[in-house]
């Protein structure tokens, strides 16, 4: 069997038809959302990454701020720029770029920024505001794998939920979100990785398979069952080469799955831009 594709990109395009509209209610006030973005560094893969977000900033009527530190700028003078945004009333939500030069503590940054400004969802208080249920940022990548399911109207609603991967930006959130009491979540949600032994087991009882590993070509056909639904969000780059989680042979398994390129990647950069305008419309139901 072939698996039917699941793009990211008619997603992205819902959700930001959304924003567009929330966005220009926002700007009517008088004045629009505002996205600021750090960059530390000469990496350029990081570079593109960041004329993109700010091209559909721009492109969805918010204003977008830029700031590009050297390669060797010090944690204290990205904290100075975090510093600054937090109290800028013209920045509703801003972003570190990761990765950042080894010198510079990125969790230690992340914990500067505002919690209502922070697009990202990475804050130890959003954390913890998904964990309770607490309204505020959700990190991009799962709600926009959360986003993907309900598009393509896959059931997860008391469905068996394997998540391949614990890290803090991916696996971690992914679990929490996709375990609350929604229509678009309300699973089971188990969380395995490489240190399970005999992992496969879990993942071959699934019904939803989402690899996040980060480990390139960790999930194999064998690891699936016939008609399971399979979304690849781990990804590791090699240069500028994308090497993802999930083996393009589990296609002949899998019921569903999300293609190599332009699967989970739209429905993040969109769900950043959902949390800006949020951030938004925070400030002025606090008078701001």
């Amino acid at each position: 069997m072939t698996a039917r594709l699941l793009p990211g990109a008619p997603v992205a395009e819902a959700v930001l038809a959304d924003v567009a509209e929330r966005a220009a209610k926002v700007a009517a006030t008088g004045r629009p959302p505002g996205l600021g973005t750090i960059l530390v560094g000469d990496d350029s893969a990081s570079a593109g990454y960041i004329r993109m977000k700010q091209e559909k900033a721009v492109a969805l009527g918010m204003h977008s701020a830029h700031l590009h530190l050297p390669s060797d700028a010090s944690q204290a003078d990205l904290e100075a720029a975090i510093t600054a945004w937090n109290a800028d009333p013209a920045i509703d939500a801003m972003l570190v770029q990761h990765p950042t030069p080894p010198q510079i503590d990125f969790e230690a940054a992340i914990a500067l920024i505002d919690p209502d400004k922070d697009v990202d969802g990475l804050h130890p208080l959003n954390m913890g505001r998904l964990a309770t249920g607490t309204p505020g940022p959700v990190p991009c990548t799962p709600a926009g794998i959360e986003a993907l399911l309900a598009f393509y109207e896959i059931p997860v609603s008391g469905q068996e939920v394997v998540v391949l991967g614990r890290g803090t930006t991916l696996g971690r959130p992914l679990a929490l979100l996709l375990s609350q009491k929604r229509p678009t979540a309300n699973a089971a949600v188990t969380v395995v990785h490489t240190g399970v032994p005999d992992w496969p087991r879990y993942t071959r009882r699934a019904a939803i398979v989402i690899a996040a590993a980060g480990v390139p070509g960790i999930l194999q056909p064998d690891h699936v069952s016939p008609g399971t639904v399979v979304i690849g969000g781990g990804v590791r780059y090699e240069g500028r080469r994308l090497l993802p989680d999930v083996d393009e042979s589990v296609a002949e398994v899998a019921g569903a799955i999300t293609p190599r390129v332009g699967g989970v990647g739209p429905t993040t950069v969109a769900m950043l831009l959902r949390n800006a305008v949020e951030a938004a419309e925070r400030r002025l139901a606090a008078g701001g």
